[in-house]
């Protein structure tokens, strides 16, 4: 995406602000977790690059986001580059009809095109574009968690100033509901059918409970 910057948050204070600067935080997390997993990538896990801010960043968010110790063991094993390239091709990219475990949303609700032109009508709303030249595509869980860190991240800094943060809670309210938090518990279960690697399988695990409780708190607050 773009048409937005990407400054740090400083000098939060209050629930509010440092609830919305812990999310942001952590959609950003899990959006670089999902990048391709070269050696690079993989020694970041091993070195809990992942794992650590990861269980920070959701126990500041909820204490009932707190994971079973070997969800976090998942995450930070000491993987081979060939080990997780393989899985991920597997699961995310190979397949003569499509790979089993899509990362596209669209792909889950049987009207993909709708799906789509929903997704980009909530970016383009905030005056967001999608990037040519990345090709990317609205329905993807990275562009979706990309949005999420953004909105998040304008809350945040609404709540900062004193502005109006409801435009940025009412639409993660919506986007989450409408999109990620409803399809990913169908990437879950086709995880686990397929017998996915521990890390993604973790990876997941974590993200589809992070979206169901924001989409039961959000649904509460506003």
């Amino acid at each position: 995406m773009t048409s937005w910057t990407k400054e740090s948050l400083k000098g939060l204070s209050g629930e509010a602000e440092l609830l919305a600067g812990a999310l942001s935080q952590t959609y950003q997390l899990f959006l670089r977790a999902l990048d391709y997993p070269d050696e690079e990538h993989c020694q970041w896990i091993r070195e809990g690059g992942l794992a650590d801010p990861l269980r920070l960043g959701l126990a500041a968010i909820s204490p009932a986001l707190e994971q079973p110790d070997e969800r976090w063991a998942a995450l930070r094993g000491s993987y081979s580059a060939d080990d997780l390239a393989v899985e991920y091709t597997r699961l995310f990219d190979a397949g003569a009809s499509g790979p089993p475990c899509p990362l596209y949303g669209g792909l889950y609700g049987g009207a993909r095109m709708k799906t789509m032109e929903e997704a980009v009508r909530f970016y383009n709303h905030f005056g967001l574009t999608l990037s040519e030249k990345q090709r990317e595509l609205p329905d993807h869980i990275a562009t979706q968690l990309e949005f999420l860190h953004y909105l998040t991240y304008r809350e945040a800094e609404a709540l900062q100033s004193g502005g109006d943060a409801g435009p940025y809670q009412r639409a993660q309210r919506d986007f989450v509901a409408r999109h990620p938090g409803a399809w990913l518990p169908k990437l879950c279960v086709r995880l686990e059918n397929e017998k996915a690697h521990p890390f993604f399988l973790a990876l997941f695990g974590c993200l589809a409970d992070l979206l169901a409780h924001e989409r039961a708190r959000l649904g509460e607050a506003t």
